[in-house]
């Protein structure tokens, strides 16, 4: 598989940035929920946060490699061609899905910056965003938290467009994004 896309497939770069940012998310929303099962102040929970926030970063950054990855390369063309409702209904979702990998984890730091708390990347610190305030900080929490529950329909409607496409369409939409092993 060649590093770029071509008109019929996704290279390997934006194939393994794709299912690296599902692995991550899936990893990021296990570490928030996983916290739960421990008392707050305890070490393991501690964990869970601070992995939840180091992974949430590793999305902030390569989303933008992502997005960087896509304007530089053709997109390879679903076949048979959709109808054009279909084709900007997919835009509209993978553009959401991009606004929702940046936006999170940059209020996750918000966050944290607000409440005065070091924002961790494995072994680094990232800067604060914003001077500490914590009535902003309760608020932009809430929104994450709010955000970060559409979340879970926003990935599982992708996910379920995918193999919509495949199964019921026959299109080559998940073929284009899968690794060739898999076609």
């Amino acid at each position: 598989m060649d590093w770029r896309n071509t008109r019929e497939h996704y290279g390997w770069v934006s194939v393994s940035l794709h299912w690296l940012m599902l692995l991550l998310l899936i990893a990021v929303y296990g570490c928030i929920e996983l916290r739960e099962l421990y008392p707050k102040g305890s070490d393991p929970r501690e964990a869970f946060k601070a992995w939840h926030f180091m992974l949430g970063l590793t999305v902030f950054i390569l989303v933008w490699i992502r997005l960087v990855a896509q304007l530089l390369q053709v997109r390879p063309e679903i076949l048979p061609v959709p109808p054009r409702w279909q084709v900007l209904v997919g835009r509209s979702m993978h553009a959401i899905l991009y606004l929702f990998m940046i936006a999170m984890p940059l209020m996750g730091w918000l966050v944290l910056s607000g409440s005065g708390k070091p924002v961790p990347f494995f072994g680094a610190t990232f800067p604060a965003l914003m001077a500490e305030n914590e009535t902003l900080a309760k608020a932009i929490k809430e929104v994450h938290e709010m955000v970060g529950s559409a979340g879970y329909f926003l990935i599982g409607i992708h996910a379920l467009a995918g193999l919509f496409h495949h199964y019921i369409l026959r299109d080559n939409t998940l073929l284009r994004i899968s690794p060739k092993k898999f076609k």
